[in-house]
């Protein structure tokens, strides 16, 4: 079966995405970690059915540092087995990791944290319907041992394109999430777990236990082009994104406007997605001008 191409939520006003342009060329000698900055942490989610994840690194401010503090690889897939979930890359995710030496170590070199977003593939199997606890664990099981294999930092999480009920599989739940949450953590200390806010799993962990959503490092509003920050018991405004940015579809005064919110209000953390191949830096250096008083220039 081929698989759905992966692609986040669009913005209310249905924009599509983006195809990028031209694909970045290569890295040389492995740099050194960039200095660190002051304000939100941003995020940078990349379609690498379309774009390099390695373009991530090349946006630096003025002084140096990262404009981007962690790379986003969209997306691997949950599908279904007929009897559980399984973790499938498709071809342009695969590719992705086993180019880690050209695609994720440079990233991660400079300081710049690496995960690889997880979603449904309209097969029925999603994180919001796990069965059982064991179910969650053992899909937690199968993305450490990916994120381990590869050298990764850690996962996101995004309840989208699952179709659940679909080949018989179940409706979702309210304990799914937080099962697969805590494995995942137990899974992986000290490694990265974010959640794009959206789909049944949003539902179930806006009334979830603190002890769920504090196991989360971050989580973020789904919409781009829009300011709304994620409702989860147990994560503070230091760890949520109210802004989303679509980098080929969100207009750049809208860009300015969310990320002023976003100083103005103390959110901790700035999303986007979409950045394409080839050099947009006046479009970064409107948002890292206003969250981090630099433009970014790219190499």
């Amino acid at each position: 079966m081929v698989p759905a191409a992966a692609s986040a939520a669009p913005s209310p006003t249905g924009l599509s995405h983006g195809v990028g342009a031209q694909h970045g060329v290569g890295h040389g000698k492995q740099p050194h970690a960039a200095p660190t900055k002051d304000g939100p942490t941003s995020i940078a989610y990349v379609e690498v059915n379309n774009d390099q994840l390695a373009n991530v690194g090349r946006y630096t401010l003025a002084d140096g540092a990262n404009a981007f503090d962690v790379a986003i690889i969209f997306a691997a897939n949950i599908n279904w087995d007929g009897s559980k979930a399984v973790l499938y890359d498709n071809e342009n995710v695969q590719r992705t990791l086993d180019d880690a030496a050209t695609q994720i170590r440079p990233l991660q070199a400079k300081g710049i944290k690496v995960s690889l977003s997880i979603l449904g593939n309209h097969q029925g199997a999603g994180i919001a319907n796990f069965p059982t606890q064991a179910a969650a664990e053992d899909f937690a099981a199968q993305v450490s041992a990916t994120v381990a294999k590869y050298g990764l930092d850690g996962v996101d999480l995004d309840d989208e394109y699952s179709d659940y009920g679909t080949n018989g599989t179940p409706q979702p739940n309210q304990q799914s999430i937080g099962w697969l949450i805590s494995a995942l953590r137990a899974d992986m200390p000290g490694k990265l777990v974010s959640f794009y806010d959206i789909g049944p799993a949003s539902d179930a962990l806006s009334s979830s236990s603190p002890a769920i959503g504090s196991q989360l490092d971050y989580a973020w509003n789904p919409y781009y082009g829009t300011y709304s920050a994620p409702s989860i018991p147990g994560l503070g405004k230091s760890r949520l994104s109210a802004a989303a940015v679509d980098i080929q579809n969100t207009p750049q005064s809208t860009a300015v406007s969310l990320a002023q919110r976003t100083k103005a209000d103390g959110y901790g953390v700035f999303m986007t997605y979409n950045l394409p191949d080839g050099d947009v830096s006046p479009y970064v250096s409107s948002f890292t001008q206003v969250l981090y008083g630099q433009a970014a220039s790219y190499r």
